[in-house]
């Protein structure tokens, strides 16, 4: 991709785009996790993802209602990882380059400090070549909930431990882990981390 492209101005973009929008690459271009880099740096306003089929997703920013979410998700993940001091915390903005060939973006995610360790310098300033331990993906109105589940069971099947869909809409949510069925629990108080995240509990009240 030229680095001369040009910044896309704001008002042409979020304001008249729905949200997520799936456009299709292949075979005109193939797409790779470095541009898809680049890209998103000459687009701040927006969040970008790349489906293994090498279909580009482009996503507005989120509402008021699911970046406050966000944030109280992102803050309570966070609290607890620093005190574990066991592994980090990557937000809404982290690319993560899986297994399949797709370069997806949680929620929020947690990663085990031995993967962080194993990342070269260079590696840093990338979308990360690693799939987390862990994942959150929290459903705004705008997206379909089977998409939302299918993404969850491509987390699954790329490595994550454990996986959490939330739904605010519904006070719903879903629980993955490999080799065992989607648990679904209805309007919970919290969710708990165990056993990947040892003394985690999610205080699901402030994203209700």
């Amino acid at each position: 991709m030229s680095a001369t492209a040009q910044r896309t101005r704001p008002e042409a973009t979020a304001a008249a785009m729905p949200s997520p929008f799936t456009l299709r690459l292949r075979p005109v271009l193939d797409l790779t996790p470095d541009q898809l880099l680049e890209l998103s740096a000459l687009n701040d306003d927006l969040r970008f993802e790349l489906t293994t089929d090498g279909e580009l997703i482009i996503m507005a920013p989120a509402s008021w209602s699911s970046t406050r979410r966000n944030a109280e998700i992102a803050r309570q993940l966070g609290n607890w990882a620093i005190a574990n001091g066991t592994g980090d915390v990557a937000d809404s903005s982290g690319g993560f380059n899986l297994p399949n060939g797709a370069t997806r973006s949680p929620d929020a995610a947690w990663v085990a400090q031995a993967k962080i360790d194993a990342l070269s310098p260079e590696q840093h300033e990338r979308f990360a070549d690693l799939c987390p331990d862990f994942v959150i993906e929290l459903r705004s109105p705008s997206d379909r909930l089977s998409v939302a589940k299918r993404k969850m069971q491509e987390w699954i099947e790329n490595g994550v431990q454990l996986g959490w869909l939330i739904d605010p809409s519904n006070k719903r949510v879903y629980i993955y882990r490999p080799n065992v069925a989607v648990e679904q629990l209805d309007n919970p108080a919290s969710v708990s981390g165990e056993p990947v995240l040892p003394g985690f509990a999610l205080d699901l009240h402030r994203i209700w």
